[in-house]
């Protein structure tokens, strides 16, 4: 916190130094006799007149922590002048964080440029695009391989509250790593703890941010040709699918999956999710041979068993992946699928706001 302090700082009085209308006067650390004091205060005139700006420096800046911060901000200034100022400094604000400063009339900076100030005659509001790659290490952690499964498990049903045995039973995880992913999205703010458990409280957010950060099951893509077509093509579809752990998993994806979910955009293409022994089934049943040209069919072959708990039976023989996974298929499918995509939303992943 010390070097962070110094940073702080430092980059404040740059940033304020470059503003014509301001005079710094002093930066000074200040700790009244009270139950809580800001890490340091900047008296400075704008334009001639006086103000102080009564700065708070957080190390983690997730939206949970903000809010905190803001609370206690807003809570000191109410002992002080008028013309104080509160501020939130940290080593970087995602565009969440920066928003709950705004409903608290907080101004704030962080280390990689982001920076809103707004006293007197001066007004400062700078974004910058960049984000740390620790940020984004720490961000991409929460849509890994084992952690998108607890996610999976939440937005079937947002509102359930979920213990955290529970969950990670429900999930496959240890209690663990279950408890890291819960946390994380406690402090984005995505969900909140209650005496039943942990329960989603922004399903819509958590899905953007999931749909941003989405990368297809990892695996193998193989593209087929079979003649079957019409009745004869869905009659062997249905006895080809299904989703067993321990028999084969085979399962309709992407526009194939949506044509059953939500209806939009048709495709002579059709997809296809499948482990080893569901493909050669599918195989098999579908009449596949191998094409470099003309495929109608795309199989991607996973390396995991991940997307199969959440298939579902939208119709008698019919098995397809669930809801959020189809959706997020169709995002990655360019320009048609994104539309398919916000269709599948507006009828099936409606919640809340």
């Amino acid at each position: 916190m010390k070097k962070l302090k110094i940073e702080a700082r430092s980059s404040l009085e740059s940033l304020l130094a470059r503003i014509p209308a301001v005079v710094i006067d002093a930066v000074q650390d200040e700790c009244p006799a009270s139950a809580w004091c800001p890490d340091f205060v900047v008296r400075l005139q704008a334009s001639g007149l006086p103000y102080t700006l009564v700065v708070d420096i957080k190390h983690n800046a997730q939206p949970r922590i903000v809010r905190m911060a803001a609370l206690q901000l807003r809570a000191h200034l109410m002992h002080l002048e008028a013309e104080a100022v509160p501020v939130l400094i940290a080593p970087y604000l995602s565009e969440a964080s920066r928003k709950i400063c705004d409903e608290f009339g907080i101004g704030f900076m962080d280390l990689v440029g982001n920076a809103r100030l707004q006293f007197g005659s001066v007004y400062v509001d700078r974004t910058v695009a960049e984000k740390p790659k620790s940020e984004q290490r720490l961000f991409k952690s929460i849509f890994a391989s084992k952690a998108a499964r607890i996610l999976r498990v939440m937005l079937r049903d947002p509102q359930r509250p979920w213990r955290l045995t529970e969950l990670a039973q429900a999930a496959r995880v240890s209690l663990g790593h279950s408890s890291n992913v819960r946390k994380a999205l406690i402090d984005r703010e995505w969900a909140e703890v209650s005496s039943d458990g942990v329960a989603l409280t922004d399903p819509n957010a958590l899905l953007d941010a999931r749909r941003e950060n989405y990368r297809l099951p990892l695996g193998e893509q193989v593209t087929f040709y079979t003649h079957l077509h019409g009745e004869t093509f869905e009659r062997a579809v249905r006895g080809a699918l299904t989703a067993d752990l321990h028999a084969g998993n085979a399962v309709l994806g992407s526009f194939s999956a949506a044509r059953w979910l939500a209806p939009y955009a048709r495709t002579s293409t059709h997809y296809f999710y499948a482990d080893e022994v569901g493909a050669q089934r599918l195989q098999e049943a579908l009449r596949l041979s191998q094409a470099q040209k003309g495929q109608n069919v795309v199989m991607r072959i996973v390396e995991n068993d991940d997307i199969f708990p959440d298939a579902i039976k939208p119709a008698p023989g019919i098995v397809c992946t669930g809801r959020v996974q189809t959706y997020l298929d169709l995002s990655a499918a360019g320009d048609r699928g994104h539309e398919a995509a916000e269709h599948l939303r507006r009828e099936l992943l409606q919640w809340p706001r």
